[in-house]
């Protein structure tokens, strides 16, 4: 593969390591919710429920690390196991952002998304565990996975596992290399196996709305030059079994615009077809105002009774320009009459003890 620095792929690929949605009753008018902190100064929360177990990843302050817990329970998860799968002092790499662990054909991967320090060398990487505990077994590096013969650029790898069995890569990468404006977007392609693409990408959402546009904040903080952001996607099947809803993060993460837009699909359709993707025009989270929370970085998981969904998600505040992010969990997620969820800024805040 081209542009590559193979010093780092030759260290990566020979330096072995040890490393659902249920439905919940529709409703137009959302019920009050609770919300847990669990985790301080910790970004990107990823789950899958297997087992009796949580497995959960998530993105270390700094992105110096990815770590993998295990708990029976969310709210347990700072005092649960925890396992430290890769770190910036064991090779050159660095920019650990947003790992997620999935569970394919009796087999554990991980991915992650890292570079050399150089953030045009970004690239998407996976990881597998033949184990069946992935908190002692042994993860074998599946190397970078190519989603642009040219220069692979992408970010926030996010894997769609369909009823019939087939799997798409979800991500986040450029249009074309970033010049004085940068341009993220919502690309997709269908996988041979978890660790290669079998398609070229193709892009199903680009960030065209006011919403998804913001990148200056009211005090001026803002990136060195305009940054339009579609980022983070996650992709899940509606309780109903008819669609994909593929959840995202809009505007920049560094401002307080960061907001939750919503992409939807039939789920007998041909993913790789753009036509058959549907932007919602408005995003799922609504703010009164620019105190309000940063929502973002959203995760539907399966809640601990298997009765309902629960969502995982990044809040933040933005202290002298650093950006403050917290980890909290959201009981009890409800679905409007149009299959979609209900999300909402208005919630109780708890800490997990």
């Amino acid at each position: 593969m081209k542009h590559f620095n193979k010093k780092l792929l030759y260290s990566l690929l020979l330096t072995p390591i040890l490393l659902s949605l249920s439905c919940c009753h529709r409703t137009e008018t959302p019920k009050a919710c609770e919300d847990i902190m669990l985790l301080e100064h910790m970004g990107y929360p990823q789950a899958i429920r297997h087992n009796g177990n949580y497995y959960f990843t998530m993105q270390s302050y700094g992105g110096d690390s990815i770590e993998l817990l295990c708990t029976k329970r969310l709210e347990d998860l700072a005092t649960g196991q925890r396992r430290t799968l890769w770190s910036a002092t064991r090779d050159t790499m660095t920019h650990f952002w947003s790992p997620e662990i999935y569970r394919v054909n009796d087999k554990w991967y991980l991915y992650f998304e890292g570079d050399d320090g150089n953030t045009d060398n970004h690239h998407l990487f996976v990881m597998e565990c033949a184990d069946a505990d992935p908190m002692t077994g042994h993860f074998e590096m599946k190397g970078p996975i190519e989603t642009h013969a040219e220069w692979n650029y992408g970010i926030h790898p996010n894997l769609l596992q369909m009823p019939s069995g087939e799997l798409y890569l979800l991500w986040s990468g450029w249009p074309e290399r970033r010049h004085e404006t940068e341009t993220q977007c919502i690309y997709i392609a269908r996988m041979e196996n978890p660790w290669t693409t079998s398609s070229n990408r193709v892009m199903i959402s680009l960030p065209d709305h006011e919403w998804e546009r913001q990148w200056i904040n009211p005090d001026g903080h803002r990136s060195a030059y305009p940054i339009y952001v579609n980022e983070n996607p996650e992709a899940f099947i509606t309780p109903d079994g008819q669609r994909v809803l593929v959840l995202y993060s809009a505007s920049g993460i560094w401002t307080v615009y960061t907001t939750v837009g919503m992409l939807s699909a039939p789920v007998t359709a041909n993913l790789l077809d753009t036509a058959v993707w549907v932007k919602r025009q408005e995003p799922l989270i609504v703010k009164d105002s620019t105190t309000a929370p940063c929502l973002s970085n959203v995760y539907l998981v399966t809640s601990s009774d298997g009765s309902g969904t629960d969502m995982l998600y990044e809040d933040k505040r933005i202290v002298d320009g650093n950006i403050i992010r917290d980890i909290y969990l959201r009981r009890g997620i409800q679905w409007n009459a149009d299959g979609e969820p209900i999300l909402s800024t208005q919630s109780s805040m708890n800490v997990a003890n």
